[in-house]
């Protein structure tokens, strides 16, 4: 079975969940017999020329990096190049990519396209960007053969507004990981100056609609001693908002090491003592799955897309509220739970069963060609 993907920046290490989500997925369908190729952004990719991760191949294609154009310059330029590998399954990753789905099926293509959140919420977007996202979420709706959905929010929204009926729910997952030897973990926490247990962590892009600005208010009102705050990640683009987040981070002493992976990463969330997820938009939060496999104590915003994971109630604070945020960061802080949260993990987001249910969906495709 071959299977092209189109929509994601690459694999593997790149920042942004979609490319968690691939880098995850796609080496696991290899083991289950398919053969995957990524066509990638090569403005971000490791390599310039193609390359194979886990036996995924991935095709880097040039693309302008400017907000705005990449994903719809990217995706007129994937393809002809996915039409002439002629694969059985193509499959789009987001909303913004899905405008070609009629294209590829005029083509005779089987497709299929994720849809991992409603894009056009995001604060970046002005008004032409957001009626184009919508456009964009309903021709991907309308002639896609399937679309996967990572929530009931998203499912509930498609079946009332397009009244789709083709959708089909797979998480988004996370991969439990061992524990690192002492000796890696003292390296990575004595590189920024922290001691295990004793700072609070965030992750992810730094975009308005991420909230950041909420959690270093919070920070600088609760007033905690001897904590620090780690803000990990990087903006896609050079940005006012990331500029003024830089600004206000340094006037609290948080740390901002950029964007991390690999032992790096996860020995920041091993030691981290609270991790906090302030999101104003998200699909299914990956980062928020990576916590809750290291059993850290969380505090979330009360969204929809947050409010599906099933965490006690005492982990979500009212969205945009900076004083019940900071009230939550120092009772966790002053007053931690040993928490148990894997068991979620193990049940909802398992990789390898939403492999299964990936090829279990790419299948029935196929069989009806």
């Amino acid at each position: 079975m071959k299977v092209a993907v189109v929509g994601t920046r690459g694999i593997p290490d790149i920042m942004g969940g979609i490319e968690t989500h691939c880098q995850e997925l796609y080496p696991r369908l290899v083991k289950r017999g398919a053969s995957v190729v990524i066509f990638a952004r090569k403005a971000y990719t490791p390599q310039k020329k193609p390359y194979f991760y886990k036996g995924v191949e991935v095709v880097p294609v040039y693309t302008p990096k400017l907000s705005g154009v990449e994903t719809i310059v990217h995706t007129f330029r994937c393809f002809l190049k996915v039409l002439a590998w002629r694969p059985d399954i193509v499959h789009l990753h987001a909303i913004g990519p899905s405008f070609i789905a009629p294209l590829f099926r005029l083509f005779g293509l089987k497709v299929v396209y994720t849809h991992h959140g409603q894009d056009y919420n995001r604060a970046r977007w002005g008004k032409l960007a957001k009626a184009i996202l919508r456009l964009s979420e309903f021709v991907g709706t309308k002639f896609s053969n399937r679309v996967i959905v990572i929530s009931d929010l998203l499912e509930d929204w498609l079946q009332k507004k397009y009244h789709c009926n083709k959708t089909v729910r797979i998480n988004n997952g996370v991969t439990l990981q061992p524990a690192l030897s002492e000796d890696k973990t003292k390296k990575w926490l004595n590189k920024y100056g922290l001691e295990g247990k004793r700072y609070i962590f965030a992750l992810g892009r730094f975009v308005k609609e991420k909230g950041f600005h909420d959690l270093i208010a919070a920070y600088k009102k609760a007033s905690l001693v001897d904590v620090k705050l780690v803000i990990a990640g990087s903006a896609d683009f050079k940005s006012d908002y990331a500029n003024e987040m830089k600004t206000a981070a340094a006037e609290v002493g948080a740390i901002l090491p950029g964007y991390i992976h690999g032992e790096e990463l996860q020995v920041i969330f091993e030691n981290a003592s609270l991790f906090v997820i302030p999101s104003y938009h998200e699909g299914l939060p990956i980062a928020l799955l990576e916590a809750l496999g290291y059993n850290r104590n969380v505090v979330a915003s009360d969204i929809p897309a947050n409010m599906e994971v099933p965490l006690p109630e005492e982990c979500f604070y009212e969205l945009g509220d900076v004083d019940e945020l900071a009230d939550k960061m120092t009772l966790f802080m002053e007053t931690p739970v040993q928490r148990d949260f894997k068991h979620i993990v193990e049940y909802h987001y398992d990789w390898d069963k939403i492999a299964d249910q990936t090829m279990d969906l790419y299948k029935s495709l196929v069989k009806r060609k």
